[in-house]
C-alpha cells in the first residue's frame, strides 16, 4: 500500500476539519480505499510551521495542541520554514491549501498552488481566490505537469458539486446553473421573512457566527460571485472574469420587499446563475430574485445552499446541502484527497 504524504498549508478551521476526518476515519480509509497517509508538514502563520518528512507529524497531537492555544513547534520536527520552503522540500504528494481567500489577487494561495504544481505535487484547496481569479492558468499548469488540482470546497463546502459533475454526470454538457451559494445571505433573508429587519437579521447572523464583523463579502455578493465564476469556468468551460460577473447584494432589501414577495406567493432569494447566450458565450450574475413558492429554491432556508444543474442529457439535477462550516468544508477537502488517490491508482 503506497503511503500518501500530505502537507497542510493553512491550518485554520477548514484544514482542522479535514484533519479531524483523517484522524477519526484512518482505519476505514485504509480498508475501504487503500488510503494510507503520513502528514509531512503543516504551515500556518498563526499556529506555526513544522516539517517532519521522515517520521511524520501526528495529526491528533497537532489538533490537541491547537485546541489548547499552543503552537505547532511543540511537536517534533523542523520549525521556521516558510510555506514555500515546505512545498519545495517536504516531499509531499498532496498539498492541502486552505489559506485565507483573497479576491483581489488570489495571494498567498495562488503562489502556493503554483509552487506545488511546479514541484509535481497534487493540490486539494478550499481557497476560492486562486480558483476564481486564475482557474484557466492553474488548470493548464496542472495538466502540463501531469498533476491533479481539486477544489470541491470552494463552492458548496462539503456538498458535492464538482465531484458530482466529474464522476457522476460525466458525458453531459452543462447548459445552465442556478442556485443559492451563500449561506449567510440566505439566513438573513430567511429571518427577514419572519418579520426581522435587515439590521436585526444581520446582527443575529453575526452573533451566531454565520457572518463576519465585516460582512460585505457576503451581503454585497462577492462570495457567491466568486463561486458562480468557479462553477461556470470549471463545469461549462467558460472564460469568465470574476470582475465582470454582474453582482448585486442584499443590503438594500427592506422588510417591505419581503412582505410584497410573500403577498404574491414568492420568496426573495440571492440567486447566482450562469447560462450560454445564442453565440455560445457564458454569462453569469448574482442578484436578489423573486422565486415562486412552488420552486425548490424557494424552500431552501437558513444557511443551506442549493444548486440546480441543467444539462443536455437529462432533466435538471438539484443538489442541496450545507455551504459552510469547518467539518463540512473539511470533508470537501477529504473528498478531493480521495479523488486524487483513486485517480492515481487508476493510472
Amino acid at each position: 500500500m503506497k503511503e500518501v504524504k500530505l502537507a497542510f498549508v493553512g491550518f485554520g478551521t477548514v484544514a482542522q476539519g479535514c484533519a479531524r476526518h483523517l484522524v477519526r476515519n484512518h482505519e476505514y480509509l485504509e480498508q475501504a480505499f487503500g488510503f494510507h497517509y503520513k502528514t509531512v508538514a503543516i504551515s500556518d502563520p498563526a499556529k506555526g510551521t513544522l516539517q517532519n518528512e521522515n517520521e511524520g507529524i501526528d495529526l491528533s497531537e497537532a489538533l490537541t495542541l491547537i485546541k489548547k492555544g499552543s503552537r505547532l513547534e511543540g511537536l517534533k520536527g523542523r520549525a521556521g520554514l516558510s510555506s514555500i520552503d515546505i512545498i519545495k522540500t517536504s516531499g509531499a504528494d498532496v498539498m492541502i491549501e486552505s489559506t485565507w481567500t483573497n479576491l483581489k489577487d488570489g495571494e498567498p494561495g495562488l503562489s502556493h498552488i503554483v509552487a506545488a504544481l511546479e514541484n509535481d505535487i497534487d493540490v486539494a484547496t478550499s481557497n476560492k481566490g486562486p480558483i476564481a481569479l486564475s482557474f484557466k492558468k492553474l488548470h493548464s499548469l496542472a495538466r502540463s505537469k501531469g498533476r491533479y488540482l481539486r477544489f470541491e470546497s470552494t463552492v458548496m463546502s462539503g456538498t458535492p458539486v464538482l465531484n458530482l459533475h466529474d464522476f457522476c454526470l460525466a458525458g453531459t454538457r452543462i447548459t445552465a446553473l442556478r442556485g443559492i451559494l451563500n449561506g449567510t445571505t440566505n439566513y438573513i433573508l430567511t429571518e427577514m421573512a419572519t418579520g426581522r429587519s435587515y439590521d436585526e437579521a444581520l446582527k443575529q447572523a453575526q452573533e451566531l457566527g454565520y457572518a463576519e464583523t465585516d460582512s460585505s463579502g457576503d451581503v454585497e455578493a462577492f462570495d457567491p460571485a466568486a463561486k458562480i465564476t468557479i462553477l461556470a469556468n470549471a463545469l461549462m468551460d467558460a472564460e469568465l472574469d470574476f470582475n465582470e460577473v454582474e453582482r448585486e447584494g442584499i443590503s438594500r432589501i427592506g422588510i417591505e420587499d419581503i412582505g410584497e414577495a410573500t403577498k404574491n406567493s414568492k420568496r426573495l432569494k440571492l440567486i447566482a446563475s450562469a447560462s450560454r447566450d445564442k453565440e455560445g458565450r457564458v454569462k453569469a450574475g448574482v442578484k436578489p430574485t423573486l422565486v415562486s413558492d412552488s420552486e425548490i429554491l424557494a424552500q431552501i432556508s437558513g444557511v443551506m445552499n442549493a444548486l440546480q444543474i441543467s444539462m443536455d442529457a437529462q432533466p435538471d439535477v438539484t443538489v442541496i446541502g450545507p455551504g459552510a462550516g469547518g467539518d463540512s468544508a473539511g470533508y470537501g477537502l477529504l473528498s478531493d484527497i480521495l479523488s486524487i488517490h483513486r485517480l492515481r491508482i487508476m493510472e
